[in-house]
């Protein structure tokens, strides 16, 4: 198998309601990518931007559960927490909030798609209150934060520690 990282995420505005949209293809399996998302300990290693580190306050990834990390960069620290609303073996939905914002809560939906040849395809949807709030977000940089985390994952995959 290929174990050269994919090209950089995919990552558009929707025209008709304010959702962003990111696609982003693996070398893994289905599975291996709902555990990345759902092992609090292999979340950490990867989530965000080079140059910061995650802890995880709490994580319950089931449906019903919650969630709350804490990304810090040179003494600062970000916050975010939300609820997963549901956790199947091919989809997540969840709640996000940047608590400096707590008034900003986007729906998340991770859905898994298995392509074969232990490739899966990951779709990402966020929706927002607004097309402002989607501008807004567009317009932070979040195309960094989700490269670099899934490079870091990329290499967390070829290692053989998601398995």
């Amino acid at each position: 198998m290929n174990t050269s990282t994919f090209s950089e995420a995919v990552i558009e505005a929707d025209d008709e309601v304010p959702v962003i949209h990111t696609t982003r293809d693996f070398h893994a399996t289905p599975e291996q990518l709902l555990r990345a998302h759902t092992d609090p300990d292999l979340y950490a290693r990867w989530v965000g931007p080079n140059g910061i580190s995650t802890r995880i306050d709490y994580w319950d990834a089931r449906t019903g559960g919650n969630w709350r990390f804490v990304n810090e960069h040179n003494g600062e620290e970000f916050c975010f927490h939300g609820c997963f609303h549901e956790v199947s073996d091919t989809r997540i939905v969840q709640t996000f909030t940047w608590e400096a914002m707590p008034d900003g809560v986007s729906l998340e939906t991770l859905t898994f798609e298995d392509l074969g040849d232990g490739r899966t395809r990951l779709h990402a949807r966020s929706l927002v209150d607004s097309f402002e709030a989607r501008d807004g977000w567009l317009a932070s940089g979040m195309e960094v934060g989700i490269n670099d985390g899934y490079a870091k994952l990329d290499a967390l995959l070829s290692e053989g520690v998601v398995l």
